[in-house]
C-alpha cells in the first residue's frame, strides 16, 4: 500500500501548486525520484482532467552526458526540450538522488555549455516564464544525511514541511510584501557583512507553494547598481557539484568586485560566467517555520526561517532589475542568534533583529505563527 503521504504531497502540487485545469498539459520530470510518487503526481493529474507528460532520470546517467557536453549538443537538445516545454501549460520537477556531489567532477567548461546553452533558454526562458511550475526535492537517506537525521525523523520533516499549510502562509505574508513596496533603502548588518542598497521600484513576490516545495520566501531584487559593501554567507552551498563554505562578496555599485571562498578559482569561475554574473538579481527573506538549520540543499536552505539570500545572476521577471545572466545562485545568511545574528532596515527602520520580525504588522511571519 502506498503512503498516504505521497497522495497529500501529490495532491499539493497539482491542484495549489499547479492549479492543473481540465485539457492543460504538465511535464513531470523526476531525477533519482521513487516511481510511487510520480505515480501518485499521474493519479493527481488525471483527476483534475489534465494530461500528464513524464520524464525520468538517473543523475549517473546526466553525468555520463555532460561529461562530453558541447555547445552544440547543448543546443541541439535545447532544440527538442525547449519545444517540448514550450507546448506545456505546467511543470512539476522533482530532484532525488543519494549523492549530492554526482557531477562534481564533470569539468566547468562543460556545464558551462549545458548552463549556458541548455539549462537557461530551457528553463529560465521557457518554463520559469511560461508554465505554472514547482520544484521538489525528494527524500532520501543522502539528504537525511546531509540533515544529520534518521531516515525515519527526515521523513517526518520533509512531510510537514512540504504540506504545511501555503494558504496560511500566503496571507501572513501580506504585510511584508506591501512594506517592501513602498520601501527605498535597505541596510544589512551581521558579522563580517555591512550591505546597503535599494529596491524602490522593483515590486515584491510571494512564495508560498506555487513555485518550489517547501516553500517560504519573499523576494525582490536590488537596484542593479545600488549594492555597495560586503556580505559574508554563513551557509555552505553546493554549485556545479561543488560545496563552497565561508562565501564572501564585496560589491562596488552593484558589481562584485572581490569574491572569496574555501575554492577562490572556482567561485570565480562561476562569477565570469557572462557579464550579469556579477550583478545580483534577487533579495529574499526566508520564513518557513520547519526549516531551521542547513542541509547544503537550497530548495531548504533558502527558506530557513530568520535567513535571507542574495543572489548572484539572472533576476526574475515578477521583480525584474534588469539583470541577465545564464546563473541564478542563492546563497544564504542565517541571522538567528545560533548564526550569529544581525540586522535588517528598512529606510532606517529596523524591520527584522536576530531572524525574528520586530514590527508588530510582521509578527504573523515568526514561525510560531506558521505552525
Amino acid at each position: 500500500m502506498r503512503d498516504s503521504r505521497l497522495d497529500r504531497l501529490a495532491d499539493v502540487l497539482v491542484n495549489y501548486s499547479c492549479r492543473i485545469g481540465k485539457g492543460e498539459k504538465i511535464l513531470i520530470e523526476a531525477k533519482n525520484a521513487d516511481y510511487s510518487v510520480v505515480s501518485a503526481i499521474v493519479e493527481q493529474v488525471y483527476k483534475a482532467g489534465g494530461f500528464p507528460f513524464v520524464q525520468v532520470y538517473e543523475n549517473r546517467v546526466t553525468r555520463a552526458i555532460n561529461m562530453g557536453m558541447t555547445e552544440e549538443l547543448a543546443k541541439l537538445m535545447a532544440e527538442f526540450d525547449g519545444y517540448r516545454m514550450s507546448k506545456m501549460d505546467a511543470y512539476i520537477g522533482i530532484r532525488g538522488g543519494n549523492n549530492a556531489f554526482e557531477l562534481s567532477d564533470v569539468p566547468p567548461e562543460k556545464t558551462h555549455f549545458y548552463d549556458k546553452f541548455y539549462a537557461h533558454p530551457v528553463h529560465h526562458e521557457i518554463r520559469v516564464k511560461k508554465t505554472k511550475w514547482v520544484v521538489l526535492r525528494y527524500p532520501n537517506e543522502g539528504m537525511a544525511a546531509l540533515a544529520k537525521k534518521s531516515s525515519d525523523a527526515f521523513e517526518k520533516f520533509y512531510f510537514d514541511v512540504c504540506t504545511l499549510d501555503y494558504a496560511k502562509m500566503d496571507r501572513a505574508m501580506n504585510p511584508l510584501a506591501d512594506l517592501i513596496e513602498r520601501t527605498d533603502k535597505v541596510r544589512i548588518l551581521a558579522k563580517d557583512t555591512d550591505l546597503s542598497f535599494s529596491i524602490k521600484g522593483i515590486g515584491s513576490e510571494k512564495c508560498s507553494g506555487l513555485r518550489n516545495i517547501p516553500d517560504g520566501e519573499i523576494y525582490t531584487a536590488p537596484v542593479k547598481e545600488s549594492v555597495n559593501g560586503v556580505i559574508t554567507y554563513n551557509t555552505p552551498s553546493v554549485e556545479n557539484g561543488i560545496e563552497f563554505k565561508n562565501v564572501r562578496f564585496e560589491f562596488k555599485n552593484g558589481k562584485i568586485i572581490k569574491a572569496t571562498s574555501n575554492n577562490n578559482e572556482a567561485i570565480n569561475k562561476i562569477l565570469d560566467t557572462d557579464d550579469g554574473a556579477r550583478y545580483v538579481g534577487e533579495f529574499a527573506f526566508g520564513v518557513n517555520p520547519f526549516i531551521l538549520e542547513p542541509m547544503c540543499d537550497i530548495l531548504f536552505d533558502e527558506k530557513i526561517a530568520g535567513s535571507i539570500h542574495f543572489t548572484p545572476g539572472a533576476c526574475y521577471d515578477e521583480c525584474n532589475n534588469g539583470n541577465q545572466s545564464a546563473i541564478h545562485w542563492d546563497l544564504v545568511q542565517i541571522q538567528t542568534p545560533e548564526y550569529g545574528g544581525g540586522e535588517i532596515y528598512f529606510d532606517g527602520v529596523l524591520i527584522r533583529k536576530d531572524g525574528r520580525f520586530v514590527l508588530p504588522e510582521l509578527f504573523g511571519l515568526n514561525p510560531e505563527n506558521l505552525v
